[in-house]
């Protein structure tokens, strides 16, 4: 027995899981262990008791019998990008499955299998070949798993919903063990709350989404403003997107641009819009409504194939970056509206942190909010406060801007977090935290399906649903 283990009394069952498994044990003092227990957040600095880096789905159960058996906490990780830090812990075992990155295409009936620690570059990559896609988040490194479990907002939302919505069926391994498929016809209510319920009740090994075809290439545009001519452009998006095909998806950025393009050291506007029609003549005249409207400053805009659209601003948010994420579901752009986004984009501090403004309604909004447990389908847009610094010594300023930011917003908000955009508190029991996220109903919904499948929370780190 190591001197000063934290938890003598799982040291055996600890031997025993290392034994077990055909992947790679890991704990302190051992040569990669600093190396498996960080995640992408480097604000989440976490010490685990045991790393148990998957070789095969094979290794899932022994890791779960030796949770069960010690009462350790239990992080399972896929592509360890969650900005809570859930894939890790302390004193703990984390269940490392991001060496199971496989992705099989069937182009005839364009479902897209996926072992559960593929990222969304493993995805695109085999997909835009075929001239298809899943719908996926906005840039090419965070896991599938914590994706498509927690919603998937990016750039197909107007077009094919969010990642969940195209998730047509999971394999699942409960906390007793046991081996089960979730569809909308086998275990249905565990298929309900695995889209938006995060990874309260078992472990998903595999994921298989229907994709929608996409032209190659598509349209992508971004017109860029300076402070002055930001609320002209904001009153005229907002007349503007009213009218928008399910074919435009556009997201709203402002942040001063990297030190690199020269841009200056004050904060731009950016309309990024990303068409997936296919005539791209009909997309450029839709986009030209909005130039007239409003003029901007500078502009790209030009085809590009999905892959590389998907990953453009991949250098922003490298692994190791210190983020603090806020969310608020808003459908008003009046002058009150407009009143509070400029006075944030006004006090954003400098280079490290940025809002993006997600604008929602086609196909997500068309889904009935019962139908997942995303918890709100009919907020025009979706506002997300983020950060990407790497100083220690900017952790203060920049996460009290994002929380500055929030409160400002509150004013505006409708029901609803979205999780994979939201670090976690400690000032409020993460129950109440939970129910506010999902609101009364849905939670009281999510419980029932705890109850059935992890009656002995196993499943507890993260946005935690209680039985």
């Amino acid at each position: 027995m190591i001197e000063g283990y934290p938890v003598p009394e799982a040291r055996p069952a600890l031997l025993r899981l290392r034994d077990r498994i055909d992947g790679t044990f890991l704990e302190a003092g051992d040569e990669a262990y600093d190396e498996a227990r960080a995640v992408w957040n480097g604000m989440i600095d976490r010490y685990p008791l045991a790393i148990v880096r998957a070789a095969s789905v094979a290794d899932v159960v022994p890791a779960l019998e030796a949770a069960r058996e010690t009462g350790l906490p239990l992080a399972v990780r896929g592509g360890g990008h969650s900005i809570a830090g859930l894939g890790t812990v302390d004193d703990g075992i984390v269940l490392d499955l991001g060496a199971l990155r496989a992705v099989h295409v069937d182009p005839e009936t364009r479902l897209v299998t996926v072992e559960p620690g593929a990222r969304t570059g493993d995805v695109d990559a085999a997909t835009a070949p075929h001239h298809l896609a899943v719908p996926l988040g906005t840039v090419s490194t965070p896991g599938i798993a914590g994706m498509t479990l927690g919603g998937g907002v990016g750039w197909l939302a107007r077009r094919a919903g969010l990642t969940l919505d195209r998730l047509e069926r999971a394999e699942v391994i409960t906390a007793a063990g046991e081996q089960l498929t979730a569809s909308a016809t086998e275990n249905p209510d565990l298929f309900w709350g695995l889209r938006g319920g995060g990874g309260n009740f078992g472990v998903v090994t595999s994921f298989t989404f229907r994709a929608v075809r996409l032209p190659d290439p598509m349209l992508g545009v971004t017109l860029f403003y300076q402070p002055a001519r930001w609320r002209r452009a904001l009153a005229a998006f907002e007349r503007w997107s009213r009218g928008l095909p399910d074919t435009l998806t556009t997201i709203l950025t402002m942040m001063v641009m990297p030190e690199h393009l020269g841009m200056g050291d004050e904060a731009w506007l950016m309309i990024r819009c990303a068409y997936v029609g296919d005539d791209v003549k009909a997309g450029n005249l839709l986009l030209d409504r909005l130039r007239r409207a409003a003029p901007p400053d500078d502009q790209t805009s030009g085809v590009i194939d999905w892959p590389r659209w998907q990953s453009a601003m991949d250098d922003l948010f490298p692994t190791g970056s210190r983020g603090f994420w806020r969310n608020v579901a808003f459908s008003r752009m009046d002058e009150d509206a407009l009143d509070a986004l400029t006075s944030i984009a006004a006090a954003i501090p400098g280079r490290g942190t940025a809002v993006d403004i997600h604008h929602l309604g086609g196909a997500f909004a068309r889904v009935p909010e019962e139908s997942t447990a995303f918890p709100n389908r009919t907020a025009r847009f979706w506002m997300t406060i983020y950060g990407f610094w790497q100083e220690e010594g900017e952790d203060a300023p920049l996460t009290a801007f994002a929380e500055r930011a929030r409160a400002v917003m509150e004013q505006l908000s409708e029901h609803g977090e979205y999780v994979n955009f939201r670090a976690r508190e400690h000032t409020h029991p993460v129950a109440d935290i939970s129910r506010h996220i999902y609101g009364e109903e849905t939670y009281r919904q999510l419980q029932r399906v705890k109850q059935r499948y992890d009656p002995g929370n196993l499943f507890r780190g993260n946005y935690n649903v209680a039985p």
